[in-house]
């Protein structure tokens, strides 16, 4: 056990199948609070499989596996939204609702999840909106941000139920390098302060910039490694 750390998902020789096809198997590993973790792998690999394994979008076929203290083999339908509410998910796409600007989409979430007051939902959102340094920004439509804009609105979203864990797929995929290197600041940043981050990404830039554990994905497999060169681009 890591010394003063709480242990979030602990998989033991997990199979893990989406849409009835193995993907991943045998899948062994601990992940702790406060950790930076990366994916790596081919597109298909199993990155975001696995990702979805831990929110219970993917099912687990073999193996042990808990997350949060919940057993994913065994969970309750009506359990689920519980576990998710320790969990922050960051998407690619951003996946912002486009008919509402910043606040609106935030107070959408907190509405959803929380029975907070408007006024305590208020504060939360300008908490999380000043921490990812867009204080300014929350009248602003999502189109009306840049993209690097929109995924610090995505990564506030994220935070708003102070999860344990945040999932990231490939965060900064589509955005420029500076930016994208803002962007994993913000989650170094994150994992810094205790909450685990766990990133899938083909930027191999990032680990040698942001230390962290690497988990390799190929044939169906996941090991840890102490770095990984790419001679891929994909």
């Amino acid at each position: 056990m890591a010394e003063g750390k709480e242990l979030l998902i602990n998989y033991n020789r997990v199979a893990v199948n989406q849409m009835e096809l193995t993907v991943i198997k045998n899948v062994s590993l601990d992940i702790y609070s406060g950790e930076l973790i990366y994916l790596v792998g081919r597109v298909g690999s199993g990155k975001s499989t696995f990702l979805k394994s831990v929110y219970g979008e993917c099912e687990i076929v073999a193996g042990d596996a808990t997350v949060m203290g919940y057993n994913l083999r065994k969970i309750k339908d009506k359990e689920m939204p519980y576990l998710r509410r320790q969990l922050g998910i960051i998407f690619q796409d951003f996946k912002l609702l486009t008919d509402r600007n910043v606040e609106a989409n935030l107070d959408f979430v907190l509405r959803a999840t929380d029975n907070k007051s408007e006024s305590d939902r208020k504060k939360r959102i300008e908490e999380v909106l000043k921490y990812v340094g867009m204080s300014n920004k929350g009248y602003k439509m999502p189109h009306e941000l840049s993209g690097g804009e929109q995924q610090r609105i995505v990564i506030a979203r994220a935070l708003l139920n102070r999860p344990k864990l945040i999932l990231a797929d490939e965060p900064t995929g589509n955005l420029d390098p500076d930016t994208g290197k803002e962007i994993m600041s913000l989650l170094h940043q994150i994992s810094q302060e205790g909450t685990a981050v766990i990133i899938a990404t083909h930027n191999m830039r990032w680990p040698k910039i942001f230390d962290g554990r690497i988990l390799k994905f190929e044939s169906m497999l996941v090991e840890e490694v102490s770095s990984f060169e790419t001679s891929y681009n994909d």
